[in-house]
């Protein structure tokens, strides 16, 4: 695709100030979750909100590889301008955490192609790429479970999560809470596999947050919940 000059001018205008907005001590922060970058995220999107949607400056923001102009980029696209296989190709490209997350968040849920990468990367080898495909399920456990197999994901969770690599472990955990939250006729079930499994059980929680370990998660959301009953 052809880019005008304009849009080689807006590049290097971002990319510097991003530069100017580096910040070691966000850095470290950062580099200590796995992102490499050192720009405050408030700061990034004031910016993407001055901006605005401009999708061609958000292409050759994400072809930079570089990790802020990224998540720049995922503020600033057109969501359903993408296609299948570039969401795809997107993903596997993600290095790190936050861009990852915000890939999945911002763009794909947004995606006409959502189900479509959902069924995809749930089956994918690559587990980083399996829990995209998990957060998207989380997604439809939430906003549209009609056509789910609620039984048949906890089947699955039972048998693979207590194994599974850290990133999708939690997602696959995060979709077994939410079951738990939102279907009350799956609650126990998804209790118990909580407390048998023991997944995040340890996860140091700050004051005032609540913890990731499925069972607490659940009783402490369901508490929240008009009629408050977690059995």
């Amino acid at each position: 695709m052809a880019v005008t000059k304009s849009t080689e001018t807006a590049v290097a205008e971002v990319m510097a100030e991003l530069a100017g907005l580096e910040d070691p001590r966000a850095r470290e922060v950062n580099e200590r979750h796995g992102d490499d970058h050192g720009v405050n995220l408030g700061k990034l999107r004031a910016l993407a909100k001055r901006l605005k949607t401009q999708q061609e400056l958000a292409g050759r923001l994400w072809e930079s590889g570089d990790t802020a102009a990224r998540l720049l980029a995922l503020l600033i696209c057109r969501p359903k301008a993408f296609g299948r296989d570039e969401l795809d190709t997107m993903l596997r490209e993600a290095r790190t955490p936050k861009v990852h997350d915000w890939l999945v968040n911002y763009v794909v849920k947004k995606s006409p192609h959502a189900e479509e990468l959902r069924l995809a990367w749930s089956a994918d080898p690559d587990p980083v790429v399996a829990s995209a495909g998990w957060a998207l399920t989380t997604e439809r456990v939430t906003k549209k479970p009609a056509g789910l197999d609620l039984a048949g994901l906890l089947d699955v969770i039972e048998a693979q999560m207590k194994d599974a690599p850290d990133r999708l472990q939690w997602a696959m955990n995060h979709c077994l809470a939410q079951i738990g939250i939102e279907h009350a006729e799956h609650r126990a079930r998804a209790i118990a596999i909580g407390e048998r499994l023991e997944v995040l059980k340890d996860y140091p929680t700050s004051p005032g947050c609540t913890s990731p370990f499925a069972p607490v998660w659940i009783a402490e959301m369901v508490r929240r919940q008009p009629d408050g009953a977690v059995a």
